[in-house]
């Protein structure tokens, strides 16, 4: 592929995701913006509200690092308060991989005082791919290898890419 057919784009070549925290956790807010660039996307997170790091005890999970993902279904209802945001489907996974390689499958957020800020690259999708698909940040971190979705957790947060119209 030449660069011209990489750059610019013909069609969407920026979205954002606004963030909102559910029920288990609404003081999360934030913007996922995603851009197309030479031969991928750069997606930055800036993320406030999340629950700070509680190491794994007693038998009970860590609360963070928090798994990031995009999911199947642009949805971000509520449903049951005690496993929100269900209507999202599984993890976006347009190419079939086992867990750990969906294209959707993103680095954890780290909590500093509640704040997380990430920018990373992707070559696995570009903008227009995933608009009216959903970002979730669940409670605990991915696994990358657990099957369907990392041990990922309950979801607290959830917000829905759309396309930024200039």
């Amino acid at each position: 592929m030449s660069a011209k057919q990489l750059w610019p784009p013909s069609d969407t070549g920026e979205a954002v995701a606004y963030i909102k925290g559910g029920p288990l956790a609404p003081d999360i807010f934030g913007i996922v913006i995603f851009r197309n660039v030479p031969g991928g996307t750069l997606v930055s997170a800036d993320i406030t509200g999340l629950p700070s790091y509680r190491p794994a005890e007693g038998g009970h999970d860590p609360v963070g690092p928090h798994g990031f993902h995009i999911h199947e279904k642009g949805c971000c209802q509520t449903g049951d308060p005690d496993d929100p945001f269900q209507a999202a489907g599984g993890h976006w996974n347009p190419d079939d991989q086992p867990h750990g390689n969906h294209a959707g499958d993103f680095p954890v957020l780290f909590s500093n005082r509640g704040r997380s800020m990430m920018t990373f690259f992707t070559d696995r999708f570009r903008v227009w791919d995933i608009i009216g698909r959903a970002v979730i940040i669940h409670q605990n971190p991915d696994d990358y290898r657990t099957q369907p979705a990392g041990d990922a957790g309950k979801r607290l947060a959830c917000g829905v890419i759309r396309p930024v119209r200039k």
